[in-house]
């Protein structure tokens, strides 16, 4: 897995990337109460918004961590958005993206570097 500094998490499954945010995020937000995902298909830019998340503290945007299409979205988070506090690392990822170039993961955070990250 690789990190974002904004504590997002990618995850390389055959040719796509699963996206959701980190443990530390989930925590930092509280309890999720409402999540927007984007449309599948989508083309999206690094640093677009693509997901809303709505929590008892506050509302937050999940930024497109690269370049790529959104070819599937975790619709359960629709309908069950406390399971991003439940599971922000397996069942809770957000979406899925087609990258045109995988080798963009090399510059993330590595989990050790995202714990030195966290301090």
């Amino acid at each position: 897995m690789r990190y974002t500094e904004e504590h997002e998490w990618l995850r390389v499954e055959g040719d796509v990337v699963v996206v959701g945010i980190t443990e530390h995020a989930a925590e930092q937000l509280g309890d999720v109460v409402f999540v927007e995902l984007p449309e599948v298909e989508a083309v999206v830019g690094k640093g677009d918004e693509v997901c809303v998340i709505e929590s008892v503290k506050a509302a937050s945007d999940i930024l497109a961590p690269v370049d790529g299409e959104i070819v599937e979205i975790n619709e359960v988070l629709v309908d069950n958005p406390g399971l991003v506090n439940e599971d922000p690392l397996g069942d809770a990822w957000f979406f899925k993206m087609k990258l045109d170039d995988l080798s963009v993961l090399d510059d993330m955070m590595t989990e050790d570097e995202y714990k030195d990250f966290l301090g």
